[in-house]
Order: C-alpha cells, then sequence, then structure tokens
C-alpha cells in the first residue's frame, strides 16, 4: 500500500491527495477510516494523521447540515445595501440569528447577502421574517429578498464531485447507497425534529465523523438509539453529511455570487447547464427580475473573467448579470 502523501508548501495549497479526501468524504463523511484509506491507497495512520492535521488547521471537516425542503422550511435570499461603517456589524448580527445559514460580505464590504430559513406560512400566523424586521435606518439604504423556487446543484451536491479526484469505481466503493429523497410534493410529508434530533444534529455540526459514544453522550441516548435516529435522518433526507473546506487552501480565492436575470423560457437549461459547470458550487431559481443565484468559486480574477466571457456568454438565455465578490464570509450553516 502506498502511504506517501505530498506535503503542501506550508499548508498553503492543497495537494492532490488532499483533493482526492475531500472528494471521498462528500461521498461518505462518516466512512469508516479503514476504508477510506483503502479506497484512497494509504495506510490508516497516514490517512488519520492527515484529516486530524487538515482538521486542526480549519483546512477541511466533515459537517452535517439539514435539508430546508425536508423539514418544511422555506429558504429566502437577503440583500442588504448598507453604509461602510455599518455592514460588517450587522453582519455580525444576522450571523447570531438562529434563522441565518449563511452571511457574506460583498461588493467592498458595503452589502451583506445571506440565506434565511422559515417554517413555511411564516408571517401568516407567527412572527415575521427577518427582512420584514430590520432597522429601517440611515445605515441600511436598501433591503430585498427572494425566495428559492428550486435548486439546481447544492445540498447534497458538492463542487468536490466535479474535480474527478476518484475514479467512478472508488466512488462505488465508498458509496452507502442512499438515494435521493423524493420532493415533498410527490414524497412524504416533512420530517418532525423532535429534542433530541436537534441535540444529535448540534453535534454533527461540530464534527460529522463524532463516535457513536460522543453522539450517545450529547443526546443521552444509546448507541443504538443514536444510530438508529441518525440512519433515519440522513435515509429520509431530512440531515446529509458535506464537508467545509478552506476557499484558500483549495485554490478558490475568487469566490462571487452571480445574480442572472435569465429568460423563463430557458430557465431550465441555464441551471442544468449551471450544474454542470465545475465553477459553480451553488444554484438556484429565485424570485425576482435577477431569477437565477449562482455561487462561482475560481483560482483568481483572471479565472473569473474567462468563466463569465466563456461558459456563461455560451447559455443565450441569460440577459443580464450582475457579479457581488465575496470579501468575507460571517457565518456558514455550521457557524
Amino acid at each position: 500500500m502506498n502511504s506517501s502523501i505530498e506535503p503542501a508548501e506550508a499548508e498553503g495549497a492543497a495537494t492532490a491527495f488532499d483533493y482526492r479526501l475531500a472528494h471521498a468524504l462528500t461521498v461518505d463523511g462518516r466512512a469508516p477510516l479503514h476504508r477510506l484509506a483503502q479506497v484512497l491507497g494509504v495506510s490508516d495512520q497516514t490517512l488519520a494523521r492527515r484529516y486530524s492535521r487538515l482538521r486542526s488547521a480549519g483546512l477541511l471537516r466533515v459537517v452535517a447540515q439539514t435539508a430546508p425542503a425536508r423539514l418544511g422550511e422555506v429558504e429566502w435570499f437577503l440583500r442588504i445595501q448598507c453604509t461602510p461603517d455599518a455592514a460588517a456589524p450587522l453582519a455580525e448580527t444576522l450571523a447570531r440569528r438562529p434563522e441565518t445559514a449563511w452571511v457574506h460580505l460583498t461588493s467592498g464590504g458595503t452589502e451583506i447577502i445571506c440565506e434565511a430559513r422559515y417554517p413555511a406560512g411564516s408571517g401568516q400566523d407567527g412572527e415575521a421574517p427577518l427582512f420584514q424586521r430590520l432597522p429601517r435606518t440611515p445605515q441600511v439604504v436598501g433591503i430585498s429578498a427572494a425566495r428559492v423556487l428550486h435548486t439546481f446543484f447544492g445540498g447534497r451536491s458538492s463542487p468536490f464531485e466535479k474535480k474527478g479526484a476518484l475514479t467512478p469505481a472508488e466512488v462505488a466503493a465508498l458509496d452507502p447507497g442512499r438515494a435521493d429523497p423524493p420532493p415533498l410534493s410527490t414524497g412524504p410529508p416533512p420530517v418532525v425534529l423532535d429534542a433530541g434530533d436537534r441535540r444529535l444534529i448540534a453535534a454533527l455540526v461540530v464534527d460529522g465523523r463524532a463516535p457513536l459514544a460522543t453522539l450517545a453522550e450529547a443526546t443521552g441516548w444509546s448507541q443504538t438509539t443514536v444510530r438508529r435516529r441518525l440512519n433515519h435522518l440522513l435515509e429520509t433526507g431530512a440531515l446529509y453529511l458535506d464537508i467545509e473546506a478552506s476557499r484558500h487552501y483549495f485554490g478558490h480565492d475568487a469566490t462571487s455570487i452571480l445574480w442572472l436575470t435569465v429568460e423563463p423560457s430557458g430557465l431550465a437549461a441555464v441551471g442544468t447547464a449551471l450544474a454542470a459547470h465545475p465553477q459553480i458550487a451553488f444554484a438556484v431559481a429565485i424570485t425576482g427580475v435577477a431569477n437565477v443565484l449562482a455561487v462561482v468559486l475560481c483560482r483568481d480574477s483572471a479565472g473569473l473573467y474567462d468563466y463569465l466571457t466563456t461558459r456563461i456568454a455560451e447559455l443565450p438565455a441569460v440577459r443580464q448579470i450582475e457579479i457581488a465578490p465575496v470579501i468575507r464570509t460571517v457565518k456558514t450553516v455550521t457557524t
């Protein structure tokens, strides 16, 4: 067995092995160490050391995420234009809100883009959504909100899958064989989480590979109950395992949010095309004049320019594009 891993220069850039490890963990984030090592062609000890080093450095880790649609939640994206002195403090405040999943500072630090999740029907019988309650102060000069209608790429799908670091045979050796859950419109009703489920998810958000004993301690359940409930949440699609990776370490120094205005007749085709682009980490159809939101990962500004003038330019239904460079990520679903 080949146990050599080419080191990164002062941990400044990911190695080919790191990409293979990241891809493997997107296939099955809780795969046993010995199975990961066997597929990746290294010893158990070598793999354990490498993942521990990457995780402790904040470069790569397995995390749990919930799927809003399977929990009966509605996703909204908010754009908040602020004066430069107000953007960062407001972003920090939004990051502390339980309903926010992503909070980014963009456009030179004068705009906040965040995702918020609410139970279906929020604002009708209960508390109004966040974007209806934001303070109208001179520092907040504009607010708009768009509801997610359809996901083209994201959630359980990872951009690491598009890089082809693993062969199809290696992916098959790791694939736990879980089918995509059916949509709510044709499938079972939303999954209802109890207090124990939420404790389980909270522990997995911290460490998606936490051992059963740790999860049992966090939930107060037996290990058998933890295993059974975790499998249920994964199989219903309410929960999935993802990886959190350093954009800089994996060569994505030019991360931007794209707002695309697309001809309605070409919306599905554009979304399908974006989902196949290696640069796209997330793409959804939304309400509003700009009816597609996408997150694009490029190595640098030249790479972003090349992507816009080739792959995006090839999509005839795209009428207009607005680019919001991400300056800082204040919150992810795991923070």
